[in-house]
């Protein structure tokens, strides 16, 4: 484990940058404020071994790629990431058709493509570049507890902590980049009343699986089925990784290897489809599915990023990638802030997320209200609300304004264009 610059005697170390969480905003911001020459400590509650192996998102939008790329931490994504230059919707015209593909081109709409690279990948590169790597360095210490945050509205911030060894630490900064997560402790540390929440909860969740099964598919594909949505993607030429739709208390344990992959035959069934089959390569579990905005994403010398700031749901293959657009505007403001001491760019950091924020946000509802199905006693899931869901997916598959809407967004918006 790589150590913080604590004095042995007073348990206190000096910092420019207090991260608080080793996801890919922590990291990211860390490996940015690096090459800028900010100096920055993370600190992680989970072990080095845990944050390098739990699964999350897979998809990276182009400007993301660009970044890691720019950053120097892509060589490994450029030998073993999957490039896709499309995805295909995949739905019936009415209950007695069979479902067909329709394949919304990227490449020609909007000239660029994605990456599938899992999350996990991405966070052992940037882990390896900092901790073990010449990439620049810095501290970053694993299994920390009992972090809080301190006098975040002055110029001298703190963070305390309990180091990996039991030892209680502080790391004074100037700074405190809050990037751990919707349940950690940063969002918390606002003051009574300068903080709104804007939240949705959907009434259905995913079911995911990883499988060691070769993709039999190039593509990323969205099934809108009467049983409910299905997600067909891939994680490496060996291994699988599937979502089904399921009511939000869906426990997964009463949901066994054979009737999970039954299910995704019915719902991803299409002509010329077919779907290999392995073995688990993890407990099959259900995510939730919520929106929710924290504003601002500001206050005084705590700024938050990630799922500490804002969640969407998966369908729209965004969370990953507006972490790392927020610490991409976080670390411009911070190398601004320490090289010349300006707070402009301090000061413009919440409202210049938010509006990319918000983009996500929308685009994310809009392609989990297209895509799923909604029990009948929700107005969207009666005839007339199934019928405009209908209606909507013939539009996006027809319509070439409609198809690029979805590709610009999907791919992902320029830095600074939103």
């Amino acid at each position: 484990m790589t150590q913080s610059r604590v004095a042995p005697a007073s348990g206190e170390a000096r910092t420019q940058v207090g991260i608080v969480g080793a996801g890919p905003a922590g990291l990211v911001l860390a490996k940015l404020l690096s090459r800028a020459g900010v100096d920055a400590v993370v600190l992680e509650s989970r072990s080095r071994a845990y944050v390098e192996q739990r699964v999350r998102a897979g998809v990276l939008e182009a400007p993301t790629v660009e970044l890691l790329r720019e950053a120097g931490v892509a060589d490994r994504l450029d030998r073993e990431g999957m490039p896709h230059q499309g995805i295909s919707l995949r739905f019936a015209e009415d209950t007695a058709a069979p479902q067909t593909d329709h394949r919304i081109d990227f490449a020609d709409l909007v000239g660029r493509g994605i990456v599938v690279y899992g999350q996990q990948e991405v966070v052992k590169d940037l882990i390896a570049d900092r901790v073990d790597g010449s990439g620049g360095g810095g501290a970053l210490e694993f299994e920390v507890s009992d972090v809080a945050v301190h006098d975040i509205a002055t110029d001298a911030p703190s963070i305390t902590y309990t180091a990996a060894d039991g030892s209680p630490r502080t790391l004074r900064c100037d700074v405190v980049a809050g990037c751990d997560g919707f349940h950690g402790v940063c969002r918390d540390a606002f003051p009574e009343g300068t903080r709104r929440i804007a939240e949705r909860i959907y009434p259905f969740g995913w079911l995911g699986v990883l499988a060691r099964a070769a993709p039999t598919q190039d593509e990323l594909v969205y099934s809108n089925h009467d049983r409910g949505f299905a997600l067909y993607s891939m994680r490496s030429p060996e291994v699988t990784r599937l979502y089904l739709q399921v009511p939000a208390d869906c426990n997964a344990g009463d949901w066994s290897p054979a009737r999970i992959w039954d299910e995704l035959d019915t719902r991803l069934a299409c002509e010329g489809f077919t779907m290999n089959t392995g073995e688990f390569l993890e407990e099959p579990s259900v995510t939730g599915m919520r929106s929710m905005v924290a504003e601002p994403m500001r206050h005084r010398r705590l700024f938050l990023a990630g799922d500490a700031a804002h969640i969407v749901p998966p369908t729209g293959a965004k969370g990953m990638n507006l972490a790392i657009a927020d610490v991409r505007v976080l670390a411009e403001a911070l190398a601004s802030f320490f090289s010349s001491g300006s707070e402009t760019g301090l000061d413009e950091y919440s409202p210049t997320c938010l509006r990319r924020v918000w983009r996500a946000e929308h685009f994310s509802w809009w392609m989990t209200s297209m895509m799923h199905r909604f029990d009948d006693s929700d107005p969207n899931g009666d005839a007339f609300g199934r019928a405009l869901q209908l209606s909507q997916l013939r539009y996006t598959a027809t319509s070439r304004a409609a198809a690029t809407s979805l590709a610009e967004n999907y791919v992902g918006l320029r830095h600074g264009s939103v």
